[in-house]
């Protein structure tokens, strides 16, 4: 439980502030790219510890994974304490054009300036914002599905290559992300990031209705493809959103609260997962007399209604949007 603390506290504090590394990092014009990246490059590391942990597991057993990850961590560690300098960091802040003479005095504000400020600022007082944190949960439920619902699908409803192979399916995504994010951003960079926030959601919530066709390996191959896609889509441009509209004190803060529906969907998407496999993909009845059709319809309907949501709401989301947000940050 120590341990588990620890890694809360320092995802913490580590997630917020690499966001906001790449709105301070990085010009307007290859900020899509940026976010991009980071979010690549994390589901990378989603993806290699199932390379990594079963050789290692085999060999040393579960303590000697850990060891393995605990001195990973001291040399990520050591690399930034090396070249994030805080005069390395100055220089890029400088470069990307977010250090200027305004930015410099406001440094200058005592404590309890900064204090009124945030307080006055706090993110949960802008109605705009916490809208469209929220009505992301119903497709970021997709996001939890990946673990809690395709491991066992993968496994029941089907035979041969897909049930003897399930972890591969089930970490199939990641791999594909850190492919696609970065193509995806190079071809919509110059695109509205609204406008991607819904053309991404429904891309990404259409496939969940060619799983309620039926278990097949092409259903599979279509829904993590085209899943993967609009996720591809639609991720780092909710991070470059965020961070957008943030105060540029505030950036983090933004951040970590952007990640709290995120932690609810979690825990939501639990509360029902394991009733929905017990009536529609019980374990132990043949793949035959199964209802996952209906599951995923479901599941489908449940994730369409950020897009659409995302849709009704565009006009009250983009009001003055350039006026309150970006013009005053800029």
């Amino acid at each position: 439980m120590a341990g588990i603390l620890g890694v809360i506290i320092g995802y913490g504090i580590y997630q917020p502030a690499c966001y906001a590394a790449v709105k301070f990092f990085t010009k307007g014009k290859n900020a899509a790219m940026g976010y991009a990246m980071l979010y690549a490059l994390m589901n990378l590391g989603g993806f290699l510890p199932g390379l990594i942990s079963p050789p290692l597991r085999h060999a040393y057993g579960i303590l000697g994974v850990f060891w393995v990850y605990a001195a990973l961590t001291v040399v990520g560690i050591a690399v930034v304490a090396i070249l994030l300098t805080k005069h390395a960091i100055r220089q890029a802040q400088e470069e990307s054009g977010w250090i200027t003479s305004e930015t410099k005095e406001e440094e200058k504000k005592s404590a309890l300036e900064q204090l009124k400020f945030y307080i006055k600022n706090f993110p949960l007082k802008d109605k705009r914002f916490m809208f469209f944190i929220f009505i992301l949960i119903p497709v970021q439920t997709l996001f939890a599905h990946n673990w809690l619902t395709l491991p066992q699908y993968f496994n029941r409803a089907f035979t041969g290559v897909v049930s003897d192979n399930f972890e591969f399916f089930v970490n199939f995504n990641p791999i594909l992300i850190f492919v696609l994010t970065p193509m995806v951003a190079a071809l919509t960079m110059k695109s509205d990031t609204y406008k991607m926030m819904i053309i991404g959601t429904f891309v990404m919530a259409s496939p969940t209705f060619i799983l309620a066709l039926g278990p097949s390996i092409y259903t599979v191959f279509a829904y993590l493809i085209i899943m993967t896609i609009g996720e591809a889509m639609w991720q780092p441009r909710f991070l470059q959103w965020v961070a957008e509209i943030a105060p540029k004190e505030m950036t983090g803060i933004y951040m970590g609260i952007g990640q709290f529906p995120w932690f609810l969907t979690k825990v939501v998407t639990s509360l029902y997962s394991g009733w929905f496999l017990m009536h529609y993909c019980p374990l132990g009845v043949p793949p035959a007399q199964m209802n996952t059709e209906t599951m995923w319809f479901i599941y489908g309907c449940i994730a369409i209604i950020s897009p659409i949501g995302l849709v009704f709401a565009r006009s009250w989301m983009k009001k003055d949007f350039k006026t309150k947000y970006i013009a005053t940050d800029k």
